[in-house]
């Protein structure tokens, strides 16, 4: 356990020392946001009604930005080769690297959600729904693109392979995330949708690890 969050924290001090990827990634998230309302037109009905799908699908948007390095940097310099040959097993190497992707990215995209929400006029009564379902869901997205930055190691076009591979996968968290918001907002009671989406978040902690490893060890043989 020790060695685990040795690497979760490595992973951070590297963030940390790259800080430029994480800015960039709340960067798109507040531009695609903000630029939604010149697209749709300024009607507050309008907004409101599809503010829910904006905020995720902008956040599902942000959280690609960095995964292509999840394993990539690691990949070209030999780290990776290196730690398949420590104690860690490479399931909890994949743990500690989506979580400290998670914590780099998808929790600076939920803690900014609420500011963004007021953008796009949605009810305030549904932002807390918003905030709770971004960060009972945003984990599953880096669990789930962890898998496919390991799958896509060493192909040509990683980045462009990558995103197109992992957002069909995407699509279940994005349909009970805004649903949850919509419901909330509707004042139908958002429990259902939650409770899917950390479902969803469940089922990813419990496979994606292990995927991402089979595929890490597929990239270095």
């Amino acid at each position: 356990m020790a060695a685990f969050t040795a690497l979760i924290r490595h992973e951070l001090r590297l963030a940390l020392r790259q800080a430029g990827d994480t800015g960039l990634v709340l960067g798109f998230f507040v531009l695609a946001v903000v630029l939604f309302p010149f697209g749709v037109g300024p009607e507050p009905a309008v907004l409101e009604r599809v503010g829910a799908g904006i905020l995720w699908v902008a956040a599902l948007l942000a959280a690609l930005l960095s995964l292509d390095r999840l394993y990539l940097p690691d990949y070209e310099d030999g780290g990776l080769e290196l730690l398949a040959l420590s104690r860690l097993p490479l399931e909890l190497v994949a743990l500690a690297k989506a979580t400290a992707h998670w914590v780099a990215t998808g929790l600076p995209l939920a803690l900014t959600s609420p500011v963004l929400a007021l953008v796009v006029g949605l009810d305030p009564s549904a932002i807390p729904t918003l905030l709770l379902g971004l960060l009972v869901g945003t984990p599953a997205l880096s669990l789930i693109g962890g898998v496919v930055a390991a799958l896509t190691l060493g192909a040509r076009r990683h980045g462009v392979l990558l995103s197109l591979l992992v957002l069909p996968l995407y699509i279940p968290s994005l349909i009970f995330g805004a649903g949850a918001v919509e419901a909330s907002a509707a004042g139908i009671g958002a429990r259902a949708h939650l409770l899917i989406l950390g479902a969803l978040t469940l089922a990813a902690l419990a496979l994606c690890p292990w995927a991402s490893a089979a595929a890490l060890r597929q990239a270095l043989e």
